[in-house]
């Protein structure tokens, strides 16, 4: 906690631990995680469709989840990230917060005889909802939103007891996304679904990867000098 700069931040995570029941290795992975800048950024729709209950949701939606741990490098296929999500399943339950229990992967249902598989299925006891989660290790597309919007309701109608659960929770995550695209996608949907991005760098090693904006002002620099042949001379 010492490690903390300003009091608004200092009473975030000491809220975390309280409400939380956080242990202190817990509570320092979220303070090296940077938790108060992550929780609540994933775009969502929340608001819209679940208004009574958004506030809480949007703060399980961060943006973007730390999935250094699972020992991935930088070309991985979707199955080799679920496979390590499985094996890895108490720090991922870490990383997804407090309440969340695993029910299955690639979670079958049968549907007018064809069988859809859903990659993650998890249920939260405190919320008494259960969550979908798909895994996309591209570009996430709105057309994923879609899909994702699909598999909620699906598991709204087949596998939630309506007498006890609430509606269905939908997470999309993938390495990157078209924000305002994705918000667009998601304002159509008529279910509760988010959509955030995970990184498997360690924060030292993602320091050492250059940004989206340095590469642009790189190329732009690359642009400008061969249009100015002189600056290429200047440089050498």
């Amino acid at each position: 906690m010492d490690k903390l700069e300003t009091r608004s931040d200092l009473d975030f995570y000491a809220t975390e631990a309280v409400r939380n029941g956080c242990s202190r290795a817990l509570l320092d992975r979220f303070i090296h995680q940077a938790l108060h800048l992550t929780q609540g950024s994933a775009a969502t729709n929340f608001e819209v469709t679940v208004p009574d209950g958004s506030e809480v949701l949007k703060e399980l939606a961060r943006d973007s989840y730390r999935l250094d741990f699972l020992g991935l490098d930088e070309h991985h296929a979707e199955h080799e990230l679920e496979e390590a999500i499985v094996a890895n399943m108490v720090r991922f339950l870490t990383e997804l917060g407090v309440g969340f229990a695993f029910v299955g992967r690639q979670y079958p249902v049968l549907i007018g005889g064809e069988e859809y598989r859903i990659d993650l299925l998890f249920y939260h006891l405190k919320l008494h909802r259960y969550f979908v989660f798909e895994l996309k290790t591209k570009d996430v597309r709105p057309e994923h939103v879609g899909k994702l919007n699909f598999y909620v309701s699906v598991v709204d109608q087949m596998v939630r007891d309506k007498e006890r659960d609430d509606p269905t929770i939908g997470f999309l995550i993938g390495t990157r996304h078209n924000r305002a695209a994705v918000q667009l996608a998601l304002d159509a949907s008529n279910n509760p679904l988010a959509v955030t991005n995970y990184s498997t760098l360690s924060p030292a090693d993602r320091q050492l990867v250059p940004s989206e904006e340095d590469l642009s002002r790189v190329v732009q620099e690359a642009i400008d000098a061969v249009g100015h042949p002189s600056r290429i001379a200047a440089r050498r």
